[in-house]
């Protein structure tokens, strides 16, 4: 069987042969190549450019040591390679080098080589587009579900009359934000998972009720968000409430 003299590096970017080809195809002993490689009279820079450490597996799948070597390295590397067929086998490389470079110069390899890229590039767009649609349909799907339970809280509770904490706090002329706050220093509410909530000694009195919110996150996973709000006899309890601590008169209400 042939043998490829020269092949593509394993970072795929440029051509190479081997330490293990060059041994092969000049009769040597691999050690003896990789000796010869180590005591070249060249730069490091030289060296660093032209000769790359790898490895491969023998017949007995141990892992050894070989080195990618360029054409530039090649000729350095043989230079002092002598025998019957020693030319012969540095045209036959030296050849084989040339013929790639010229074919990855040429026109059609370019294109051919920018096709291929292209088409690699839009599989990888297909699947992505696939993904994103993949989770656009789960995303309807369990907005089609959770849509009559979000109907049925905003018309049962809507119809209960709750009060937000907003509407609460503008009759007394404070920001919703102030009014939980009085509320939580005196012992009325506390924050529960992000939800404001009653302390025990107020439950049960009908002073608030509560909304569920559902919604789909950035992973197109259903949550669920219970918000609190007031009675209208939470209302009055409320501002009566923070009247009494700062000893205003108590607004009235109508019967």
């Amino acid at each position: 069987m042939e043998q490829n003299l020269v092949l593509k590096s394993k970072d795929g970017n440029r051509d190479v042969t081997t330490s293990l080809i060059v041994a092969n195809v000049f009769g040597k002993e691999h050690k003896n190549v990789l000796r010869d490689i180590q005591e070249l009279s060249c730069s490091q820079e030289f060296r660093r450019l032209n000769f790359e450490l790898s490895s491969y597996f023998s017949t007995q799948n141990k892992e050894m040591p070989m080195y990618e070597i360029t054409k530039d390295g090649f000729s350095f590397l043989v230079m002092g390679y002598t025998g019957d067929k020693a030319g012969q086998f540095k045209e036959q490389f030296i050849a084989e080098f040339n013929k790639r470079e010229l074919m990855l110069n040429s026109d059609e390899y370019i294109m051919a080589r920018a096709l291929k890229i292209s088409a690699r590039n839009i599989k990888a767009l297909e699947e992505r587009l696939l993904n994103k649609e993949k989770q656009l349909e789960l995303a309807e799907s369990i907005i089609k579900e959770s849509t009559p339970k979000v109907e049925y809280h905003d018309k049962v509770l809507q119809a209960e009359g709750l009060i937000t904490t907003t509407i609460i706090a503008k009759d007394l002329n404070m920001s919703p934000e102030a009014l939980n706050l009085f509320l939580k220093k005196h012992d009325v509410i506390y924050k529960s998972q992000k939800t404001w909530v009653l302390y025990a000694k107020y439950v049960n009195k009908g002073y608030t009720g509560t909304k569920t919110y559902n919604y789909i996150d950035d992973h197109g996973i259903q949550r669920s968000h219970i918000q609190t709000y007031w009675t209208e006899v939470g209302r009055k309890f409320v501002i009566e409430f923070v009247n009494k601590i700062k000893g205003k008169s108590i607004l009235k209400f109508d019967k």
